[in-house]
């Protein structure tokens, strides 16, 4: 199936209005056949201006502790993996619905009910043992996943942008149906021996046009009109042994269309490359552990890494790139999990989890902890901010392993532990804007210092 892309100009969206609906009707009236990728038409750029434009981001008061509006625990222990716990969750990009990873090889999509209004704050906190509501779809991967994102430009309203990309173990890449939960289509990247090899890491380009994805020592590229073993293959290590070892396990890119590409690896360093023509400009390092998450910030100058077993995340200035700008801490040196951050709409704080199962916000300007909530009572692996609404996802669990004295004792879990929740904020009034982002941090308490790192 042929796939159009809209256009900046405006006489050649005149001249082709008629021709997209036609195509458009044609489509529907055609089988979903997995293999097949229906037309995915992208905003252009004017479109983008004038919906920022429209809209005012809201101000999040992180000195007033959130509500839990919704929370989600029994669908995960009810799963056929007694051992399983969540990896991640992420909102979608135009914040309809949220997509969750778990230990059970599974992704679930929740969609939000009347745009985060209705929820009960007395139900959420006395039945913790309940779920508000059921997911609307359920993929099940065949093994363990490795990462997964949104199309970039998915929309509710348009059915075929709503897409999701995902990387499971021993498997191709896949490209799901968000609104259906079929399968349709697939990537596949082949080694040496003809065997298909999974991707580490996956993320779609700016323009939503191309597929990277990390292998070890390795980025391939997939244009997501052309489904199958076709792509473009470059090696991050050089011949002359300069460049990024190891495993590619995160990628991001810069969000202000700089054509700038964030690659994380369990070597411990993280890489900036053009994502034109792939050209390595620096490599960074400082990482203890092996990098698991990259995120540039909103204006694109900087970049936040984190890894396993380190509790920092760091913060990188781009446009330099000599030493680290300053370093957040979080509770996470005894474990391989990912746990994965996020930073809120304005771009001026960031939320991460820990081990210790609160989730703590930090100042972006100045490095210094904010403030901090209790999201569960075990390991916060992923913390997700709306993209335009004062709310967050969270998603908690991590592996148990059972000694054989105790397989026959049931484990003592509550629904506050491996289980999913969405955060309600306080925003500020105008009035109280200049004084809520002020950097005043003369009076940091004992809590501030502690969770504020060097």
């Amino acid at each position: 199936m042929s796939v159009t892309e809209a256009m900046g100009q405006e006489e050649e969206e005149q001249e082709n209005h008629n021709h997209n609906n036609n195509h458009e009707s044609e489509s529907k009236s055609k089988s979903n056949s997995p293999s097949e990728l229906a037309e995915i038409t992208e905003p252009t750029k004017d479109q983008e201006e004038q919906q920022q434009q429209e809209y005012s981001w809201p101000v999040i008061r992180f000195d007033v502790p959130p509500h839990r509006t919704y929370h989600f625990y029994n669908q995960f222990r009810n799963s056929p993996n007694p051992n399983n716990f969540l990896k991640a969750i992420k909102w979608s990009p135009d914040g309809s619905c949220f997509l969750t990873s778990s230990e059970d090889n599974t992704l679930r999509v929740f969609t939000l009910p009347d745009n985060g209004s209705g929820g009960d704050i007395n139900t959420c906190s006395i039945a913790a043992d309940e779920d508000s509501y059921a997911a609307k779809l359920v993929m099940n991967e065949g093994e363990s996943v490795y990462d997964f994102c949104w199309y970039p430009y998915m929309s509710a309203s348009d059915p075929v942008s709503c897409v999701i990309a995902s990387t499971a173990r021993d498997h191709p890449i896949h490209l799901w149906d968000a609104t259906s939960g079929e399968l349709r289509c697939t990537y596949r990247a082949y080694d040496a021996m003809d065997e298909i090899t999974a991707a580490f890491s996956i993320a779609f380009n700016p323009t939503g046009t191309k597929i990277f994805a990390g292998y070890n020592k390795a980025v391939r590229m997939f244009d997501i009109h052309r489904p199958g073993r076709d792509f473009k293959q470059h090696s991050t290590l050089q011949g002359n042994k300069e460049g990024q070892t190891g495993i590619i396990s995160a990628l991001a890119f810069c969000p202000t269309h700089t054509g700038l590409l964030a690659m994380g690896s369990y070597s411990q360093t993280t890489a900036i490359y053009q994502e034109d023509n792939m050209e390595l400009l620096y490599v960074l390092h400082g990482q203890e552990g092996g990098v698991t998450h990259v995120q540039f910030s909103k204006d694109g100058n900087y970049l936040y890494t984190g890894g396993r077993k380190d509790p920092y995340i760091l913060c990188w200035d781009i446009r330099k790139a000599v030493d680290v700008v300053y370093k957040l801490y979080r509770s996470s040196e005894s474990t391989n999990q990912r746990i994965l951050f996020d930073i809120e709409p304005l771009g001026r704080h960031l939320g991460t989890g820990g081990q210790d199962g609160f989730v703590h916000i930090y100042d972006l300007q100045t490095g210094h902890w904010v403030s901090s909530f209790q999201a569960a009572s075990d390991t916060v692996s992923g913390f997700s901010f709306h993209p335009f609404l004062p709310m967050a996802a969270s998603s908690s669990g991590h592996r148990r392993f059972v000694v054989p004295d105790d397989l026959y004792e049931d484990v003592p879990l509550s629904g506050n532990e491996n289980c999913a929740s969405v955060w309600n904020f306080s925003v500020a009034s105008v009035e109280n804007d200049t004084e809520l982002n002020g950097n005043d941090f003369n009076n940091l308490s004992e809590h501030e210092e502690l969770h504020q790192g060097p």
